[in-house]
């Protein structure tokens, strides 16, 4: 006797962006910046500080910052003025500037006692795990910026990674520059980073005159 094939039955599931901002992550404005700084050095946050300030320098995607070693950033007694290191993603080197304020940091960080002997920048707190991971850098930047009264799902780790190149280009218009400092292969993708408008582009082509 043959069976009827009956209808498969699906459970009924909300969909998973339901109510979330999805889509590129908005970079944070230089007021953002200042007010999740300020709340980590009162808080003295040492390791968020000094993490939250080489993320905005570096403009390093989430799985090259948290894997970054001592010696990446640290060489003859003190923090480097600029670094360089090889994308995970693209294999290609990327350098990048380390300021003033993130110097310090960063060396304040470096005299931590949970930083005796490591080898990691960012180490974890399990044996298991040399350094912290993406998603644990994740909910840090969800973190910061719910501190400061903002929308977590409208930013993310790539928000870090946008902030200061949104500011270089807004100020410059050098897409080139940004190319570079992201570490892009192709100006396509650094357009399509940044979000630059038709609007941008003959806001540009505006203030050049021949």
């Amino acid at each position: 006797m043959q069976t009827a094939n009956l209808p498969a039955i699906r459970a009924c599931r909300p969909a998973w962006n339901k109510g979330r901002i999805v889509g590129q992550k908005r970079p944070l404005e230089p007021q953002h910046v200042w007010a999740i700084r300020v709340r980590l050095e009162i808080a003295q946050q040492t390791r968020e500080l000094a993490l939250f300030n080489l993320a905005i320098d570096s403009k390093l995607r989430g799985c090259d910052l948290v894997k970054l070693k001592v010696a990446d950033v640290y060489a003859a007694g003190q923090v480097k003025r600029r670094a360089s290191i090889v994308q995970s993603k693209t294999r290609r080197p990327v350098s990048f500037e380390i300021t003033e304020g993130t110097r310090k940091a960063v060396a304040a960080w470096l005299e931590a006692p949970l930083m005796i002997g490591s080898e990691h920048l960012w180490p974890g707190r399990f044996h298991e795990r040399r350094h912290i991971s993406t998603r644990q850098y994740a909910r840090l930047v969800r973190d910061w910026v719910t501190s400061i009264g903002l929308e977590p799902s409208a930013y993310g780790t790539h928000s870090m990674r946008r902030t200061k190149v949104a500011q270089i280009y807004r100020k410059t218009g050098n897409l080139r520059a940004v190319q570079l400092l992201l570490g892009h292969m192709k100006m396509d993708s650094t357009v399509r980073y940044l979000g630059v408008e038709l609007e941008d582009a003959l806001a540009i082509a505006e203030a050049v005159e021949l």
